[in-house]
């Protein structure tokens, strides 16, 4: 089989005679959270919308810009500059891949030549909106916590009104909006514990809150737009 390197080399020529071109791509993590139990009942409510470029349902904390999230899903296409991937809800998140970006099977140290149509991946990188510039790509074995589906995650659908619910602990003072944007390893390990608990969404952000835990948000499915992990990076709560 060619290489990904020649693979990439030979879309970047056709794609130069076609005057065509494609951006895609993703990052990695470990965790074994599991979603908390949900505390009260679904209802929806007509003015809340999500899953959406930048959605948050009832609102968002304040951005300046893109910040260090993640998501995973199986790599559904490929191009000269990343990936495209699919997440368990239904999302398609375009994947770019830089010089810097590392690449890991399992625990083990990998090159880009894993990426391969199929693989379930889990991707860590600065989002932005539905596009992530991965820092890290890891090949996840099948079956595995973040790309699996999860029936406490309301996939996306447009037009329909965002689910209301709350499942765990909400911390007492949580305000949205509230909180500073963390990156690098903190972001990391929230981003993680995030996705393994509630697959299927995009991590566009990790917020720490005044009582040193973190509000994930989460955007491109209709529940949950916030995770609440705790200091010790364990799902402690979502809505």
């Amino acid at each position: 089989m060619p290489s990904r390197n020649l693979t990439r080399s030979i879309i970047a020529g056709v794609a130069a005679i076609a005057v065509a071109g494609g951006s895609y791509g993703i990052v990695s993590a470990t965790s074994s959270s599991s979603p908390a139990t949900a505390s009260s009942s679904s209802s929806a409510s007509g003015s809340r919308f999500a899953g959406g470029p930048r959605s948050g349902g009832g609102g968002s904390n304040a951005r300046s810009g893109p910040a260090a999230g993640g998501a995973a899903g199986t790599v559904s296409s490929l191009s000269s500059s990343g990936f495209t991937l699919t997440t368990s809800a239904g999302q398609k998140v375009t994947i770019k891949e830089a010089s810097s970006t590392t690449y890991q099977k399992g625990t083990s140290a990998a090159t880009v030549s894993a990426i391969t149509t199929g693989e379930p991946v889990l991707v860590l990188g600065t989002t932005d909106s539905t596009t992530i510039t991965a820092t890290q790509v890891t090949v996840e074995p099948t079956g595995n916590a973040y790309t699996a589906s999860s029936a406490a995650v309301v996939p996306f659908q447009q037009g329909s009104p965002s689910t209301s619910k709350q499942a765990g602990q909400i911390p007492a003072n949580y305000t949205e909006g509230s909180g500073t944007i963390v990156s690098g390893t903190t972001a990391n390990k929230a981003t993680e514990a995030a996705l393994a608990a509630y697959p299927g969404g995009i991590v566009d952000r990790v917020v720490k809150l005044s009582n040193g835990e973190y509000e994930i948000h989460n955007i491109g499915v209709n529940w949950p737009h916030h995770v609440f992990v705790n200091q010790d990076f364990k799902v402690v709560g979502a809505d």
